[in-house]
């Protein structure tokens, strides 16, 4: 493909898949090499994503609905754009249904305990490798997520 061409995707183009609680998700980009992703989300009131800290920035812009950190008194609502720097340490709650958030990702999530123990890493290969596995799983065609 010509890198210098804009790629267009389509509202519709690509799927929302269910991970848990009636809470979705959308792979929209994944640049193995950068170690970028870009998803996007639609959280139920009450869906929490468990304590992590990222090891590279994360831009997140909200378009509906009002979600938070526990760590935090801000709340996100729609129009709100978030940075996290590197090593930002929170966890995500979700307080109103149908929640749309955006998020490009560098670098990966890791998951920690109550103690701060590491529990898991999640990346942009590893949440492609899922997408894809859940639409297969669903019968839909795989999914033409940017991915370089």
């Amino acid at each position: 493909m010509d890198t210098a061409l804009a790629v267009h995707i389509g509202e519709d183009e690509l799927p929302f898949v269910d991970i848990g609680d009636g809470s979705q998700l959308k792979v929209l980009q994944v640049k193995h090499g950068e170690g970028i992703w870009v998803i996007e989300n639609i959280f139920q009131a009450g869906y929490e994503v468990e304590t992590h800290r990222h090891t590279g920035p994360v831009y997140g812009f909200t378009t509906s609905g009002a979600w938070k950190y526990k760590e935090y008194d801000y709340i996100n609502r729609a129009g709100s754009f978030l940075y996290e720097p590197a090593g930002s340490v929170h966890t995500l709650q979700c307080i109103e249904d149908n929640t749309r958030v955006w998020f490009h990702m560098t670098g990966s999530n890791i998951n920690l305990d109550a103690q701060g123990n590491m529990t898991s890493v999640v990346d942009g290969t590893l949440t492609l490798e899922y997408y894809y596995a859940v639409c297969e799983k669903l019968g839909l065609p795989r999914p033409s997520v940017l991915v370089s």
